[in-house]
This record gives structure tokens, sequence and C-alpha cells, in this order.
């Protein structure tokens, strides 16, 4: 059994999200489509899935015919309970499959940025310990206008430019916009990387670097516990092994 993660770039990985993984004892399945990787036929020997960022937008699929099959795999994987988290294009690519909406953003949003949790994330388990308002960084220029239905009232968590920075539908599948699980060379690379986005949002790369230099460590620190959140609550080990009577670090009895 492992846990099946698409990654839709060459050096978009999940980063500080699968060491969590592995480091609880999971095992993952990486698959790159935008390569021509083949994703899974079925959901035979899958925990759940973890869908990265990328590139793409979800009206492309004609471009990438690989989307068709992934947006598949997430309907029949959520039907199937099993969970799921989508990061940036990944949760847009879930919404998509889920009966929401995605459209292009009204600004950009490049670089380190508030997002606030709504009511309804105060009181979410994989949320626990996040600021209600903390700082995260955001790399899009398309985002879900209508979450999909079956989650809560209001979105998990939003910012001044984006209402559905992170959502839940049903109760084991999330979908976050913004990048909990980067690390700094890679906060940075894509800011020089998108000097067109920067200058919608009415700044430049050298701000937005700034605001890395900044804001980094309690990104960090935010994001690993986000990431260990993500490891204990929503793919815990004792779902995968079978009981032996021996004490795992995150087994959960009673």
């Amino acid at each position: 059994m492992a846990i099946l993660v698409t990654e839709h770039a060459d050096r978009d990985y999940a980063n500080r999200l699968t060491a969590a993984l592995v480091s609880h004892g999971h095992k993952l399945r990486v698959v790159r489509p935008h390569r021509g990787e083949a994703l899974p036929p079925d959901l035979d020997n899958l925990d759940g899935l973890v869908l990265m960022g990328g590139p793409q937008d979800t009206n492309e699929q004609d471009r990438h015919p690989w989307m068709a099959r992934e947006i598949e795999l997430i309907r029949e994987a959520h039907d199937a309970k099993l969970p799921i988290v989508g990061v940036c294009l990944g949760a847009q690519l879930l919404a998509v499959a889920l009966g929401g909406e995605v459209g292009p953003s009204q600004t950009p949003e490049l670089g380190m940025a508030e997002v606030t949790q709504s009511f309804f994330g105060t009181t979410d388990p994989l949320l626990a310990g996040i600021p209600w308002t903390s700082v995260q960084m955001h790399a899009h220029a398309h985002e879900v206008t209508v979450p999909p239905p079956g989650g809560t009232p209001a979105p998990l968590m939003s910012s001044a430019g984006c209402k559905a920075q992170c959502f839940r539908v049903g109760l084991t599948t999330y979908g976050y916009q913004y990048h909990f699980e980067w690390d700094k060379p890679k906060c940075l690379s894509v800011i020089d990387e998108n000097p067109a986005w920067a200058d919608a949002a009415g700044t430049d790369a050298g701000t937005l670097r700034q605001g890395v230099e900044q804001h980094y460590d309690l990104y960090r620190h935010l994001g690993d516990r986000q990431c260990k959140l993500i490891a204990d609550r929503l793919f815990p080990l004792d779902k995968r092994l079978p009981d032996t009577g021996k004490e795992v670090a995150n087994f959960r009895r009673g």
C-alpha cells in the first residue's frame, strides 16, 4: 500500500510534505504525468492521493490529456473515501473533479501574503495549531472560484484576493491554494520566474524576495506543523497497518 503523489512540473516537488509522510512510516508512489508516466488504472494498493502544483490550467485538458484521467482518479478516490490533499493546481483539479469551478484570479498572487481562517477553519482538526491569520506562500494566476458541494458553508481559509485558499469536501478531502510545503530556494525561484505576475500585482521581484526573507522562518515552522497534521490525522498509519499488537508512533487505540 502507498500514497499516490502526482507531480506536474519537473521542479515542483512535494518537498517537506513527502518528507513528513515518509517519516511517519508511509510509502509513496510518485507519478509525473506531464512526463508521460501513467497514472494507475484503479485504486488498488493506494492509501490516498497527494496532488501537487504545476504551471498548467484546468481548462487545458486538450493540451494535457493526462488531466482527464487524474480528474477521474480524484473522483474515484473521493467516492471511496480515501484521504486526498491537493495543493495549488492539485486543489484546482480536485475542485473540478468534484463539481466546483476554477477561473482566472482577478490579480495573480505571488510571494508571501496573509490567509485568514473562517469559523470553520478554526474548528477543523487539520488546522489545529495553525494561527487564525498566517503568512503563506502564493504562486497562482487561477483559483477555485466555486468550491465543490459537500464542504463547509464557507472555505476554511481565505485571503484578500482569493476566497478559497483552503477548503474541505466531506471529511477527508482537502484543497490548499497556497503552498505550505516549499523550501526557501523554491519560494525564491518561483518569484524570479514570474515577473509578469509581480507586475500585475503592482510589485516587483526584489520586494517579494524581501518578503520571503522576512517571513520564511515562521512560514517553515507552520508548514512543518501542517505537514505533520496531515501525516498524523489525514493519513494515520493505523489505517494502513494491520494490528500486530505492537505500538507505532501514531497508532491510535480506543
